[in-house]
């Protein structure tokens, strides 16, 4: 209803505008051309900025759902593209809501990376700026996302899964940021465990240290036939091999 009442408000603000127009005297057909061209603009400039701000709520609901602790186990790539929406929010906006830097947190401690965890945890838990009391000078992008958050909250049948969301990770940041923002610290400075030897790898040299072994048992072939092989004969002198010929030749003659 009170979507329906914005915008009643700004389409007669509209035209009171171009009745003032009218009383100045500006031709009815470049009125009209004059009233197309804006509203043409002002929806395509109202529905990016709608989109920017579900963005947020729909961050929140994907968040929820893997943080929340219902025994489903979450592919890495699931959680990878939660974080990377979470991301641009942030970079859609200048001050976004400290419940996204909790939100991204936690998601990051939860994906292993734990100094991106430590990093906006600790703003959640340490920076001033992320107390909502001490926001007093909002963007327009805040100002359009606590408006929709108000509404929600009057109205929770507009959106239950949403407020349902918020309101769980609102609870979850007041009871756990503290805590989850430890964790981090201490596993973003443990030292690396060391590496594990790949399968394959550890299967080859399982494989070459048995072949290793496996031949040092077998016999020796050739060391064996060296052994038991007769010494080689020597050749006699030349100066005996033609005193023998020289004896034979003179038998014969």
């Amino acid at each position: 209803m009170s979507k329906g009442r914005d915008f009643g408000q700004k389409l007669v603000a509209i035209l009171v505008i171009f009745a003032m127009l009218g009383l100045l005297g500006l031709p009815l057909t470049v009125i009209l051309f004059f009233a197309v061209v804006v509203f043409f603009v002002w929806r395509a400039v109202d529905r990016s900025e709608q989109h920017e701000t579900r963005r947020v709520f729909e961050f929140y609901l994907a968040a929820h759902e893997i943080l929340r602790d219902d025994g489903r186990r979450w592919f890495g790539f699931e959680i990878n593209e939660v974080i990377s929406n979470g991301e641009a929010v942030l970079h859609a906006m200048t001050d976004a809501p400290p419940l996204v830097h909790y939100a991204l947190g936690a998601l990051y401690l939860r994906a292993g990376d734990y100094s991106a965890a430590a990093e906006h945890l600790s703003y959640v838990c340490e920076d001033e700026h992320a107390d909502e009391s001490r926001l007093t000078s909002p963007s327009s992008e805040l100002r359009r996302y606590v408006s929709i958050l108000r509404r929600l909250e009057r109205e929770p049948a507009d959106g239950p899964l949403t407020i349902a969301a918020v309101r769980s990770l609102e609870r979850a940041r007041a009871a756990q940021a503290a805590a989850l923002l430890a964790d981090a610290r201490a596993k973003a400075d443990a030292p690396h465990a060391p590496q594990l030897v790949q399968p394959r790898a550890a299967e080859e040299r399982t494989a070459s240290a048995r072949f290793d072994h496996a031949a040092t048992k077998l016999p020796r072939a050739d060391a064996d036939e060296s052994a038991h092989a007769a010494p080689p004969t020597v050749p006699p002198p030349i100066a005996e091999v033609l005193r023998d010929l020289y004896e034979e030749e003179k038998k014969t003659a």
